[in-house]
Formats: structure tokens, sequence, C-alpha cells
């Protein structure tokens, strides 16, 4: 049978692949809260069924959080071994007065750009994952068997940081270790250009407190005399960073890579409009480092920002304090080789060598993550994205991502297998917020995609 029978196969089943979505957008597994474990647990029994009505020897693994799903299906030895990653749970629905229709009865609506499925989780990610899993069924009905050695893992804790999941790589890395593992958590450049992810900064938090006083102060008997913690903190963030956007932290630069020649020239053909992105959020000149490209700030330079900061009376009215204390959450996100560990320490100094002789600084660790870029000289990757190009009919892209993605670090350090990002969801997506929704495009081509892929690899 050849490829197109199979894409025929996906086009006529479309309407019984989105009923089976449906079902699963309907189980409420809300990884978070903990009235919602028996949810989870139905969310995984229900893709152990289906994976297994397709050929996919699948079972539910107990963890001390929520399981996991792992399936596996032999294949020829000259082919290579292909892992697809996915996570069934979603986030809460609060606020859920904001939403247009109940978050658990997914519908599909026309809107002024195309239909779309509107549910929690429509495209983070039971939408994305089954993309995966329909292009698997399609397959396995128009050829009666999968092209090459599977395997399918699938969790349900991302949402809520993925506390068993790497005691569970490590006790199972043989068994999922592959040569490439497929992830389905990501989308299109500018929601139109099918794209694969190849680097991903990490992310280093930090909470400081700065102490001066024992308490707070009348600042009528005290102001003026006595250091105030919230100017020490505020000259601390102010010196951050240098005027033209570089960050201080001494050797905070140490193993940042430059961008390859061959990326460099397909970012800057990717023409990413920087005022129109930021102008959709009222804002108008980019403001990390002037000698950078715009798309190379998002993507592959690291950042300094604070997320958070207080200190003294902030109730309404007003009280005329000199604080005791004054905090910051303060966050990094690096890249390359840069040693999270190493960036720290460096900074805690930075900070202590700062205070004056009356104050005080104490720190929070709130976890670190290094970058990823991933070897797109493997074959996997060019022959992924010129299959893209023939389902989408636009030049595929490779692409950096801002945020972080754990679970592809975790792939390369623990089981060493090489990572593939690869999703279609949309930057109107609203995911993780209310009316959640998912293109149908993305869905139905998503699923040819995947076609495309494995009989690209195989």
């Amino acid at each position: 049978m050849s490829l197109s029978d199979v894409l025929t196969r996906i086009d006529s089943d479309l309407d019984a692949a989105t009923d089976r979505l449906f079902e699963l957008l309907r189980i409420p597994s809300i990884s978070t809260e903990p009235a919602y474990k028996a949810d989870c647990d139905r969310a995984a029994d229900w893709l152990v069924d289906d994976l297994n009505a397709i050929g996919i020897t699948t079972t539910k693994r107990v963890t001390p959080g929520h399981p996991m799903v792992v399936g596996h299906v032999d294949g020829p030895a000259d082919k290579p071994h292909i892992l697809f990653y996915g996570h069934y749970d979603v986030q809460p629905v609060d606020p859920l007065e904001l939403w247009n229709r109940d978050p658990f009865d997914p519908a599909i609506e026309d809107t002024a750009k195309g239909r779309v499925i509107r549910a929690r989780g429509a495209a983070d990610d039971k939408g994305q994952l089954m993309t995966i899993v329909e292009a698997l069924r399609a397959w396995k009905a128009v050829n009666g068997d999968f092209p090459c050695r599977i395997t399918m893992f699938l969790e349900g804790e991302e949402e809520s940081g993925s506390p068993s999941l790497i005691p569970f790589m490590q006790e199972h890395a043989e068994e999922l270790s592959a040569d490439y593992a497929m992830i389905c958590d990501t989308g299109m450049f500018q929601s139109k250009v099918p794209s694969i992810v190849t680097m991903l900064r990490g992310l280093l938090g930090e909470e400081i407190t700065v102490t001066g006083p024992d308490l707070d102060l009348h600042s009528g008997m005290y102001g003026g005399i006595s250091i105030n913690p919230a100017r020490v903190l505020a000259k601390i963030i102010a010196s951050l960073h240098d005027d033209t956007g570089r960050i201080t932290v001494p050797s905070f630069y140490d193993g940042v890579p430059e961008l390859p020649d061959d990326i460099q020239a397909q970012w800057q053909g990717l023409a990413f409009d920087h005022a129109t992105f930021l102008g959709d959020v009222g804002l108008s000149q980019p403001a990390g480092e002037q000698d950078r490209m715009p798309i190379e700030m998002l993507w592959s330079r690291p950042t300094c920002e604070v997320n958070g900061m207080w200190s003294g009376y902030t109730g309404a009215g007003f009280k005329t304090v000199l604080p005791s204390e004054a905090h910051a959450k303060i966050s990094f996100r690096l890249v390359g080789d840069q040693d999270p560990v190493a960036i720290r320490e460096s900074f805690r100094k930075m900070v202590t060598d700062m205070l004056p002789v009356d104050c005080k600084v104490s720190f929070k660790d709130h976890g670190t993550s290094g970058g990823s870029v991933f070897e797109t000289t493997k074959p996997a990757f060019e022959k992924a994205r010129n299959a893209l190009t023939e389902e989408w009919n636009i030049p595929a892209a490779y692409i950096g991502c801002g945020g972080s993605i754990p679970i592809a670090g975790h792939f390369q350090q623990i089981v060493d297998t090489t990572p593939v990002l690869i999703g279609f969801g949309k930057d109107d997506d609203a995911i993780h917020s209310p009316n959640e929704k998912y293109d149908m495009e993305s869905f139905h081509k998503g699923i040819r995609s995947w076609a495309r892929i494995l009989d690209a690899l195989t």
C-alpha cells in the first residue's frame, strides 16, 4: 500500500477520529487537583484500551502520582525505533465563568479563522497526542501492520510538574530508549509555518529576601538615618542589566553559543514581525540585547527577568512605614551549555556583595534546568522537515522555543534518545486559559503530517 492510501484513509475517517478525540476530551483529567485523581486514571485507561485496539500492546503503569501509559510494537531491525510522547492531563479550568461553554463538553465551532475544537485539553495536549494515535490507526488499517518498532509513552502529570517522570524514566531507561523521541506538544511559527523545535531554553528560579531593621519602622522617626531594604533591592535589580540590555551577572554568558550560519539564515527568512508581535500586547520596542535580532532574543539568547517584587505596605490607602524586608522573584532563561548551578552561585555572590553593612539576604531555590539543543544533522530532522513541507505546502522551518519543555532534556540525558519536537498548535489556542481551542486544520493536517513523517523515516 502507498502513502496516498494512508492519507485517503485519514481523510475518510476524520469524523470518527474527531469523535474519539471528543471522548478523551470529556474526561476531566486535571492532574493538579486531588479531586480529579479518578478521572486521570480513567483517561489513562481510555488510552490503554484505544492503543490496544489498534494493535499496540499497552499497559497502565502505576506511579506515586498519576499513571504512565506505555505501549510497544516490534518491528524490523533495519528500521528506526520511534518513541512517541504526549500527556493526557490538563490544566484546571478556573476561572470557569470566563468559559463560553462547559470546558469538558467539546464542540466544533465556526470562527472567523475557521473551524475549531473548543474544550480544555483540545490543544494541550490531547488534540496533539491524538494526531499521532490517529496516524498510527490509519497506517495499521491500510497496511495491516506498523512500519517499524514503536513505543508509546504518555504521562499524566505534565501540567503538575511531572514529579513521577524522572524516577520512572530512570527505572525504565532501557525500555524507553529509542532512536528518536517524537514530542507533539509545540506549535507552528506565527500560526502558519510548520516547524520543528531544535532548541529550548532552560530555567533557573531564585527568590531573594533582603532584611534590614528588625521590624517595620515609622518613616518619620527613622527615615533618612535607617537603611531601607526596598531601596537596596531596587538597586540590585536595576544592576542586573546594562544600558544595552546585556545581563551583568559575572560569567553569565559562559556556554552561550552563537547561532550556526544555516539556522541564522533560516530565521532571517522567517521575516519575524516583531512590531506586530509586541504591538499585540501594547508594546513597541525590543528590550533585550540590542545587538541581537528580535527573534534571537526570544529563542536563542538567555534572559534575566523579575517576575515579582514586594515590600512594605501594599494595601489600600497609605501607611508610612520603612519596611523590614524586601522580596523579589527572579528567573533566568538559559541556553546552550550555560550551567544553572554556576549561574546561581554567581548571582547570589553578586547580590551578597552589593549589600550594605546593616542588611542581610536569604535565598530560596525555585528549581533549575539547562537549555537543550538538538542534533539537526541526524537524518530524521531533514526527513521530517521535508514531510511537513509536502503536507502544508509551506517550507517547514527549524525554530527555537523561548520556554522550557523538560521532557526533551530528560530524553537526552536519561535514556540517550534524540528528541524531535513537532506540533501543530497556534498562537491563539488559549492553552492554560479559558476557551482553549485547537483548529480542525491542525488536527486533520497534523494526523496527515505524522503519516508522512512515519513514511519518510521508514
